[in-house]
């Protein structure tokens, strides 16, 4: 069994969790429109209905005119009709509405899941952004339903007798008032009762996956004890949920039914007012078809869908700033303190498990802003691992690790860095969505070309049709969705990217002018996992990972300093897609260079590559024909 609770993720502030959803709606300016003007088809129908129906009576029946009543009433079923119609289209735009909701809880759970290896992101994706979703429908149908079904009847009475709104508003207002004041508390105490429940469900997985220690240990009565106290406080929570139904069933019978029994009560005052029988039976048409309809709606659907969809939006939408490696929207980097390192790596200690062999072991290493670092090591060493330290993806055993002058990992660091991996990501959908997807808002289209031309995705994107071509991520090759991947990470706000090895589809060309853009690219400091020594070249600095030791410097000094770099430095430049470069003397006791030169005893005077000492075999393979250590 467990001995700690799962660590939960404190809910976000109400406030935050307010203004994001403001913020959402004005971005979703146009669809709100559309569905405000389907909406008001509605409201035409709702004061149609009970105007029509006082017409009919005042005008046609009371007056012996069947004609004209009955013309009144076909104008009420008109407006039913055009309302009906009104109402489907309501679905395609509230659908419109509701989608990208979804869409950015998908991402933020998937980024989340993937960045952190959050244990909830499969639940949190199958069962609470649906809930969310669907929630959120209902919230959007039942309000919108009300507010303008109470204001077409609200001005149905107006027209019909003003004394009218003086019966209906009063309770009215205080039965939305009172269900209103019910929210905060009833949406407080669902969230509790959900904790409650989790908790339970959690502690009953624990004691049935470990029933056979529990009575091996004869741990029985306090397993049962600690259980019964679970139990007790979820039916607590319940009992103190249920209890807050009362006023909103109170709110119901206060704005939705009291009004009808004012209006029979009043009914012979309001009659000698002025008020005529068509107006009065118009009234309660409204009361009874259209607002206690609505008020109910209202009550039940936001009572619980409101507080459902607020509980689910903060477990969903955390608080604070949210930081997204590669995978959703990347927010502007905090304040990096004044002289801070791009990179600090102290004591860095990290192995695969306790009893593994540690992959990096003690690493100190401090980067400078603005600088260029390449990894080499042979395959397999833990450079990709490092990288994967650096942006916070793992956590060292021991050490500390900051990103200009943030902890890693945390979400502050996390906003600083971009990782742009081996096999790049690649979306359906349109070049700009694929490029400005670590970015909150839309890219002017002027960045994503200047963006484009830097990296080298210009010719790319211009056979496909430019920004809002459709990219189709199977048809394309391994190294254009490098491209692809590069400039996404090109116009993030991250002044520190980690390429692992992201350019090994392109040619040197291609590599080449993808870092130079990086490297121009101002405040940023570039980490590349390098597979070709011209990568190396054009760093300022190179860290050789051999095992448990380093070494670090420049290209010069490691091919003085370093075996391992020199030996990596020839077979770079006998393997190279271009021309031998031969390397610098190693300057060892045998005297053996990284690329041989011609000249070597049976060579036949050719230019070959010569492997490691180790790998020697053949005796006078030295320039002077000598035994190579006696052999």
């Amino acid at each position: 069994m467990r001995k700690a609770e799962r660590a939960r993720r404190p809910p976000a502030g109400r406030y935050g969790l307010r203004s994001r959803g403001l913020r959402f709606l004005r971005q979703q300016r146009r669809v709100v429109a559309r569905l405000v003007l389907w909406s008001l088809l509605e409201t035409a129908q709702t004061f149609l209905m009970g105007y029509a129906l006082a017409r009919a009576l005042d005008e046609g029946f009371l007056r012996g005119r069947t004609g004209t009543g009955l013309g009144w009433l076909g104008v009420a079923a008109l407006a039913v009709a055009v309302g009906a119609y009104g109402t489907g289209r309501v679905y395609g735009a509230v659908a419109a509405l509701v989608e990208p909701l979804r869409d950015r809880l998908v991402q933020r759970v998937v980024a989340r899941g993937v960045r952190e290896a959050e244990g909830g992101s499969l639940s949190a994706l199958t069962q609470q952004v649906e809930i969310a979703r669907d929630t959120f429908a209902g919230v959007v149908m039942v309000s919108r339903s009300f507010v303008f079904t109470a204001a077409g009847a609200l001005i149905g009475l107006g027209s019909l007798a003003p004394p009218l709104l003086l019966v209906v508003v009063p309770p009215l207002v205080v039965g939305v008032g009172l269900f209103a004041a019910s929210m905060r508390p009833l949406a407080h105490r669902q969230e509790v009762f959900l904790v409650a429940d989790e908790r339970l469900a959690d502690r009953l997985g624990d004691i049935c996956a470990g029933l056979r220690d529990v009575t091996a240990a004869g741990a029985e009565e306090r397993v049962a004890a600690d259980a019964g106290e679970r139990i007790a406080a979820e039916l607590g929570a319940a009992r103190s949920l249920a209890r807050w139904a009362v006023p909103r069933v109170a709110s119901v019978a206060v704005g939705g039914q009291l009004p009808v029994v004012l209006l029979l009560l009043t009914a012979p005052w309001l009659l000698r007012s002025g008020v005529t029988p068509g107006a009065l039976v118009g009234a309660l048409a409204y009361v009874t078809q259209s607002l206690l309809p609505a008020l109910q709606n209202l009550v039940h659907g936001m009572g619980a869908s409101g507080s459902r969809l607020a509980v689910v939006l903060r477990r969903l939408v955390p608080a604070g700033p949210v930081a997204v490696d590669g995978s959703g929207p990347h927010p502007r980097p905090a304040h990096t303190p004044a002289g801070a390192p791009a990179l600090t790596l102290s004591g860095l200690t990290f192995a695969y498990g306790p009893t593994c062999a540690p992959v990096v072991e003690g690493l100190t290493l401090s980067l400078p802003p603005g600088s260029r670092l390449a990894v080499v090591g042979p395959s397999g060493i833990g450079k990709s691992t490092l990288v994967s330290l650096a942006a916070g993806l793992l956590e060292p055993q021991y050490g500390a690790i900051r990103l200009c002058g943030h902890p890693v990992p945390g979400d502050t660091a996390h906003a600083h860095r971009v990782v742009i991996p081996q096999e790049a990501y690649v979306f359906s959908g349109t070049f700009a969505e694929n490029l400005g997807c670590l970015r909150p808002d839309p890219v002017p289209e002027a960045e994503l070309l200047a963006a484009a031309e830097a990296v080298g995705l210009a010719p790319l994107l211009a056979r496909h049709g430019g920004p809002g071509g459709l990219v189709d991520p199977a048809a394309l090759s391994a190294g254009e969705r490098q491209l692809i991947a590069l400039t996404r990470a090109w116009l993030s706000y991250a002044c520190v990217a980690l390429l692992d090895e992201a350019t090994c589809h392109l040619d040197p060309e291609a590599e080449e002018r993808a870092e130079r853009a990086f490297a121009a690219r101002a405040g940023t400091t570039l980490v590349v996992v390098a597979h070709r020594i011209a990568s190396a070249r054009r760093a300022d600095r190179v860290l050789v990972m051999d095992g448990r030791s380093c070494a670090y410097g420049t290209h010069a000094e490691l091919l003085e300093c370093s075996s391992l770099y020199r030996d990596l430095v020839g077979s770079w430049s006998a393997t190279g897609s271009g021309p031998s470069q031969p390397a610098l003397a190693l300057r060892d006791a045998d005297g053996v260079d990284a690329v041989a030169g011609s000249g070597l005893a049976g060579d036949g005077r050719h230019v070959v590559a010569h492997g490691s000492v180790g790998q020697v075999q053949a005796a006078g393979d030295l320039r002077d024909g000598r035994p190579l250590r006696g052999e």
